[in-house]
């Protein structure tokens, strides 16, 4: 008696298109779903808006509840130097001198938005020519661009974290808008501190770290990059960055 033929195996399909919902929601639970769908659709205006107007509002809290004049002091007085050179100034060149820097600081916040942009073009760049020169890799930058604005969401964490701190009475004197929540050691410095010190410390941030972890995993899904090698390649960036920051505190 005949067999009976076997029915045809059915052929290796792409994942299905995620909605632009899902992708945001997946960064955060399945994240390796929101990266491979980049290749199909590498669109990150999405994410973009969220984290601008989430920004933006935060900076209206700061605004309303701390005040730029006293976010401009406050990173002042991280700078014993600077401080000191202020201090010695005559009032009415003391005066002029915080009024342009509290003028400076407030255009900058509210600039957020388009300085982040800028931000992220420059780190799409630095590890699309690692990855493509260095490791050989193919992929698209659109791709890369789309990955580095996917992977800062979990940046909204630190947000709303820093905007209810605010909201519910934290002191003015100690706020520091470049590092406004205690998710790193840095955080926890004194002002009068070691500079060197809190450049080491502050980078080794929770939020800071996942994000990395996300660049990792997410370009791996992009390209033909291995894991291993994408992830010596987001931590080898990263501690060459905190190195730099840590040169520049000890110099100036």
């Amino acid at each position: 008696m005949a067999t009976a033929p076997l029915p045809p195996q059915p052929l290796s399909q792409e994942p299905a298109p995620l909605s632009e919902a899902q992708r945001l929601i997946d960064v955060f639970i399945a994240p390796s779903k929101t990266f491979t769908d980049l290749r199909r659709n590498a669109m990150w205006w999405a994410p973009f808006l969220i984290i601008a107007i989430a920004s933006s509002l935060y900076i209206y809290v700061i605004d309303q509840k701390i005040g730029f004049r006293k976010v401009a002091e406050n990173q002042i007085q991280l700078q014993p130097k600077a401080a000191e050179r202020i201090e010695q100034l005559p009032p009415s060149q003391r005066e002029q001198v915080m009024e342009r820097q509290t003028t400076i600081t407030r255009y900058i916040s509210y600039g957020i938005p388009v300085v982040a942009l800028l931000l992220y073009l420059v780190s799409a760049g630095l590890l699309y020519g690692t990855v493509t020169f260095g490791a050989g890799a193919r992929m698209k930058f659109a791709s890369m661009f789309a990955l580095i604005v996917y992977t800062r969401l979990p940046e909204l964490v630190r947000v709303a974290l820093s905007a209810l701190s605010i909201l519910a009475g934290v002191s003015s004197d100690s706020f520091n808008i470049q590092n406004p929540v205690a998710t790193n050691l840095g955080y926890f410095i004194d002002p009068a501190g070691s500079p060197v010190l809190r450049a080491l410390l502050t980078p080794l941030d929770i939020v800071t770290i996942w994000t990395l972890i996300l660049v990792a995993i997410g370009i791996p899904c992009i390209s033909n990059v291995k894991r291993g090698t994408s992830f010596g390649i987001v931590f080898g960036w990263f501690l060459f960055v905190t190195l730099l920051r840590v040169a520049a505190a000890a110099a100036f």
